[in-house]
């Protein structure tokens, strides 16, 4: 009886060896035939062929580099603004600001919310490399999209889900929160931020589609934060305006809690139709991508609440407001080092998505409880 179980074993393990052997043959066989076909060529040929090779090495170990390390990366960053230092709401004249000249221009309060858009996308095009429009990030891992990998792709979604936060804000900066109800023209810087950082996310320095060379995506998003900050100078000097009326939160906070939903939708398809655990290669770009919205819309909504203190003040929203950025924190805590997508009664693969759409689904219940309240 022993033997036939230790025969069996056997079996298994040979059976496994002879299959590894295979794929070794499979996957190493391009480079022994091309290392057989190098050494038959003259050094005319092998020194071109040394440099592509150095190339190769050192762009893959930059992009290996960049997708491994997050420069600055703090879920907490927004602590460093001491937002609730702030006296008075966005736009509003500061008191004492004015020095013992009484001709010295007046001064304004700085829109947090500005602030945080512009530093966002500093830290995503600045701070840190723009992973998706990098050419090695664009070919792929041979010719498979990075993102139906399991491989380098978590930064590239937290960056895209971070510039969702941003570029949603930005719209809502020109169309309401830049203009006194609707009616003042549109500033130009804020419609010129919220131009840049709605381009392509994967544009390089040369594109097929149209071919020809091109502003690679990274150089957009630059110009997009010098307006925003130009902007921000702007309403310092109590040269433009920054409209921080109820009702204009109110739209603000609806925009941020639909666009949540959306987010919660896809993690909920994804969790729902594709629960494969471990072996679900699309399912860290979901986690990520929710991921850097949270990151985002947390700044910007801790930056809403000292922009439109008045009106938080006015309609005793602190409580919930401090309930909702304590949901965001909770959210943020989450960070598994290998996202799984199990089903959601499994015992050995948990299901992350699922666990990520519940803190995004708390969050927007928040959001919908302060727009509740504003609107009545």
């Amino acid at each position: 009886m022993l033997d036939r179980i230790a025969g069996f074993f056997r079996l298994i393990g040979q059976t496994i060896g002879r299959w590894a052997r295979l794929f070794s043959a499979w996957a190493f066989w391009p480079f022994l035939a091309a290392h057989g076909w190098y050494q038959r060529r003259s050094w005319m040929i092998r020194l071109p062929v040394i440099a592509f090779v150095a190339l190769l090495v050192v762009l893959y170990g930059y992009f290996f580099w960049q997708t491994q390390v997050w420069s600055n990366f703090n879920p907490a960053f927004v602590d460093q603004y001491r937002l609730s230092e702030r006296k008075v709401a966005a736009g509003q004249d500061v008191p004492g600001a004015e020095s013992a000249n009484a001709a010295a221009p007046k001064t304004c309060q700085r829109s947090a919310i500005v602030d945080v858009a512009a530093d966002l996308t500093d830290f995503n095009v600045n701070q840190n490399a723009w992973i998706s429009s990098m050419l090695l990030y664009k070919v792929g891992f041979f010719g498979i999209d990075w993102d139906h990998t399991p491989f380098l792709d978590n930064k590239a979604s937290f960056q895209r889900g971070v510039n969702q936060a941003v570029r949603r804000t930005s719209a809502e900066l020109v169309d309401t929160l830049g203009r006194v109800r609707g009616t003042s023209g549109i500033n130009n810087d804020l419609q010129s931020a919220r131009g840049n950082l709605q381009f392509d996310e994967n544009s390089w320095y040369f594109g097929l589609n149209p071919f020809g060379p091109k502003t690679p995506t990274p150089s957009y998003y630059r110009s997009a934060i010098g307006s925003l900050r130009k902007f921000n100078t702007d309403l310092a000097l109590c040269n433009v305006i920054f409209d921080g009326r109820a009702d204009n939160l109110m739209q603000f906070i609806d925009r941020i809690a639909n666009d949540l939903g959306g987010t919660s939708d896809m993690l909920a398809e994804r969790s729902e139709n594709h629960n494969r655990g471990w072996f679900d290669t699309r399912a860290d770009d979901r986690f990520w991508f929710a991921y850097g919205q949270l990151y985002g819309y947390y700044a910007i909504m801790a930056a809403a609440q000292a922009d439109f203190s008045q009106v938080v003040a006015e309609r005793n929203l602190g409580t919930i407001w401090g309930g909702t950025m304590r949901q965001f924190q909770a959210a943020l805590r989450i960070q598994p080092a290998i996202i799984s997508n199990g089903r959601e009664d499994g015992w050995i693969m948990p299901s992350h998505l699922a666990t990520m759409g519940f803190y995004i689904l708390r969050v927007r219940s928040n959001l919908v409880e302060i727009r509740s309240v504003l609107d009545r």
